[in-house]
């Protein structure tokens, strides 16, 4: 119910960012056409943006057909979380990464991508596995959803500011209706942002509870507290092409994808990966841990890895 709200808090701060970038467009008649835009872009969020979110990854479904090992963890670990079964979908990425999507557990999907899949072990692919199915069941992926939809459309918008927001306008008494070129790269600046802030503002501690909920879905924190250093060195190693053409997605995974450096300080909406780590060793009584350092679990998943995983260095 928490995150309804916040979905809904959400869809009003960010109408209003699209409305006011109208108005800094077109005046009067922008901020009408721009609320109706925004109406329509709300709705199509909400029942359309995780499939959209898939095929912007270029996600391909997995069955227990053509890849019955990770259906097969997927569903072991959705049943502890007693969640129906999600859709589970593969990205062609060699970064380790995972998200989840949908606005609701029946709806719900979860990716990865095949260096996840090749980089991590069985007991690591079931943390990050357990944090998303965390997500899915605390409602996050709607809010995030949404979020990334919205925002990416906020941000298309500044665009079209910048190119029709220039010449400025007036009313029927002759008195400007658009704060013209000024007006235009304000919007360029602050319409981005505003839409980042507000994804910032409900990420941080949503990845905390999701890091804790996992652990125990999963059984064992220390799983995901190694696969969080591993994805971390992941990250900087390989990129991820379509996050960073589509930055403002970078919420959903379990790490931020991005590998610019002034575009992934922009978008960092994750806490930092050490303190997300040093939370889950508490909870195992493990003090140490530093980033660079994967501490192995002494207890294992029953099945051999997922993959052959690949260590980083």
């Amino acid at each position: 119910m928490i995150n309804i709200v916040k979905t809904g808090v959400l869809l009003a701060a960010l109408t209003a960012v699209f409305v006011g970038a109208g108005f800094l467009i077109a005046g009067t008649t922008g901020m009408i056409v721009a609320l109706l835009l925004a109406l329509g872009t709300n709705a199509f969020a909400y029942w359309n943006s995780g499939s959209l979110l898939l095929r912007t990854y270029g996600a391909r479904a997995v069955t227990r057909t053509s890849d019955p090992e990770f259906y097969g963890l997927v569903a072991d670990l959705a049943k502890r979380a007693d969640l129906p079964m999600p859709r589970v979908y593969l990205i062609d990425s060699d970064q380790p990464n995972a998200f989840a999507t949908g606005r609701n557990p029946d709806h719900a999907a979860v990716a990865a991508t095949t260096g996840l899949l090749a980089t991590l072990t069985r007991e690591e692919v079931a943390g990050v596995i357990g944090h998303e199915l965390a997500h899915i069941r605390n409602y996050d992926t709607l809010i995030m959803t949404v979020a990334a939809s919205l925002a990416g459309a906020i941000a298309a918008f500044a665009d079209i500011g910048m190119i029709f927001g220039g010449g400025g306008g007036r009313d029927e008494a002759g008195q400007p209706s658009s704060p013209g070129l000024i007006g235009g790269l304000l919007l360029m600046i602050l319409a981005p942002l505003a839409a980042v802030l507000i994804q910032m503002a409900i990420s941080r501690t949503r990845e905390y509870d999701a890091d804790r909920i996992g652990a125990a879905i999963c059984g064992q924190p220390v799983w995901l507290a190694d696969a969080l250093v591993r994805i971390h060195h992941g990250v900087r190693q390989f990129a991820n092409p379509a996050a960073e053409v589509n930055p403002a997605t970078a919420h959903l995974f379990i790490i931020n994808p991005l590998q610019g450096v002034r575009m992934a300080e922009l978008f960092s909406t994750h806490p930092p990966t050490g303190e997300r780590v040093r939370r889950l060793r508490m909870m195992t009584g493990e003090a140490g841990g530093a980033i660079g350092r994967v501490a192995r679990a002494s207890v294992t998943v029953a099945g051999p890895s997922v993959r052959r995983p690949n260590r980083l260095a």
